[in-house]
């Protein structure tokens, strides 16, 4: 699965903690890392402001902000190359991402 070359916009919607924790529920369907799924659907699914939440609960509970996806890439090597992805990458690189 390869994402599009840019961040689709997300409408908006913030979400509480309990919502956001909802976004370690995912599970790929395939042979992707689940850590680089979880940061994918997160990503997808929400504003920067819920995905930096998301991010600092995902390394509180010990979940590999580094993880790869099928080609060999960091999720943060991934959206980096999106346009738009800026507070995302930043959220990413706070928490430690390379």
């Amino acid at each position: 699965m390869s994402l599009k070359k840019d961040k689709q916009k997300v409408l908006g919607e913030h979400f509480d903690d309990e919502r956001i924790r909802t976004f370690f529920n995912y599970k790929p369907f395939d042979d992707t890392n689940p850590d680089y799924h979880a940061l994918e659907k997160a990503y997808r699914g929400m504003i920067a402001e819920n995905f930096a939440t998301f991010v600092e609960f995902f390394v509180a509970e010990g979940r590999d902000i580094n993880a790869k996806n099928l080609q060999g890439k960091t999720f943060l090597e991934v959206v980096s190359s999106h346009t738009q992805s800026q507070e995302y990458a930043e959220a990413l690189k706070k928490a430690g991402a390379l």
